[in-house]
């Protein structure tokens, strides 16, 4: 089958749309790319990984449109005519549609050629809008309505043939608010590659650097709602008690500088680094370098449905987890036994589980072991992409509903 990917990003890098274009050419698809470049930095075709990349150029202003993507459709309008021509010339069979931003520019095309649409909500997109700065900012408030983008998605899972998402949570979540079939819906989650944790090259240096040191280890984006500043807080607790302790923090965002004066008010600067962003390449170094995971990240829906990859990193390398009360992640780690759970927001109480593991030595042993063993019999990627092909195989000749 001739699929068409649609991402309303630059590719690469994105891991999740990687992962899947690459599951489908091992099934014997073929695999066109539409994808978005702001920078015109990159060629506008070209083959990666056996992957028919499709770059359309755009001024950098149409970025900034997105964000009224619901509001006002010059964003869709504009990207309409592009996907119709990639659509055609490539004759493509099957239209996969990475995430909400653009999907309302495929529907309107996929409707008058009769294409059946796969639509792949990396996450709750109208829910976590509504923590994004720029939402909130009073422009934003005036022209930017995560309740319009929710109407959006419910239209769009309706239409979909067959929609696709990263929890169980997340498909329990979507049936009772849309009340289709059950059937509509594949989750696929995004667990790490066999690759990331066999085939990789150690940085002695970071190795080195933290030999000395109990790393407890962040990756990824800092945002506010990240949770890092309860993983700083707990440290008024935890110096006294490991005076070897360190938070690494391997990512950024907007919300550094906030996070940093934190850690100058705490008086807890020699122990917590900040790494910044670093190449995935590294990550397993870093993970190696550390002796727990985190994801502290704060409630909510969207959190409450979808897993971090972070989690699945860390324990590829043996190293438990320990992670908020978010649902799908602590249904996981309970499911699992892969590392504790910690009250949302509670300093103290994430200290004790991070106190819990340095201390109890069998506990942490046996953690260890279930993560590894997790991930290399159920929680992998080439264990799970037999989901995408199943999905393909079933997708049939059924004309999309109308919305």
């Amino acid at each position: 089958m001739r699929i068409g990917m649609i991402l309303d990003e630059s590719f690469p890098p994105d891991p999740r749309v990687e992962n899947e274009a690459l599951s489908l050419i091992s099934g014997g698809n073929e695999v066109f790319l539409f994808c978005l470049d702001y920078s015109h930095l990159e060629a506008v075709t070209e083959k990666v990984n056996g992957i028919h990349v499709k770059r359309q150029r755009l001024p950098r202003i149409l970025y900034r449109l997105s964000a009224l993507a619901y509001t006002f459709p010059v964003y869709h309008l504009l990207l309409k005519t592009r996907i119709h021509r990639f659509i055609l010339d490539n004759k493509i069979q099957a239209v996969h549609i990475h995430d909400m931003r653009i999907a309302r520019s495929v529907f309107w095309v996929t409707r008058k050629l009769n294409i059946p649409v796969v639509l792949d909500l990396h996450e709750n997109r109208p829910e976590i809008m509504k923590y994004y700065g720029f939402v909130n900012s009073l422009l934003g408030k005036l022209l930017i309505y995560p309740s319009v983008w929710k109407k959006f998605e419910y239209k769009y899972i309706r239409e979909a043939r067959k929609v696709i998402v990263v929890t169980e949570e997340a498909k329990e979540y979507y049936l009772k608010e849309t009340k289709v079939k059950q059937d509509k819906f594949s989750v696929l989650p995004n667990t790490v590659r066999k690759e990331f944790y066999t085939n990789y090259k150690v940085q002695k240096e970071i190795i080195e650097k933290y030999a000395h040191h109990f790393v407890v280890l962040y990756l990824g984006d800092t945002g506010f709602r990240r949770g890092l500043a309860t993983a700083i807080e707990s440290l008024k607790y935890l110096v006294k008690l490991i005076p070897e302790i360190k938070i690494v923090v391997v990512g950024s965002s907007d919300n550094d500088s906030f996070l940093r004066r934190l850690v100058l008010t705490t008086n807890v600067e020699d122990y917590v680094d900040f790494a910044g962003w670093v190449d995935v390449s590294l990550f397993p170094s870093y993970i190696m370098a550390s002796q727990v995971g985190i994801c502290p990240i704060h409630q909510n829906i969207h959190h409450n449905t979808t897993y971090a990859n972070k989690i699945f990193q860390s324990l590829a390398f043996g190293r438990p987890v320990v992670v908020s009360n978010c649902e799908a992640q602590m249904n996981i780690v309970s499911k699992y036994n892969l590392g504790l759970v910690f009250k949302d927001r509670d300093a103290k109480d994430f200290a004790d589980k991070i106190l819990r593991l340095y201390t109890d030595k069998v506990l942490y042993q046996e953690l260890s072991r279930n993560g590894e063993t997790a991930i290399k019999k159920k929680l992998n990627w080439d264990n799970n992409k037999n989901v995408l092909s199943d999905l393909y195989e079933n997708l049939g000749k059924k004309p999309n509903q109308k919305g």
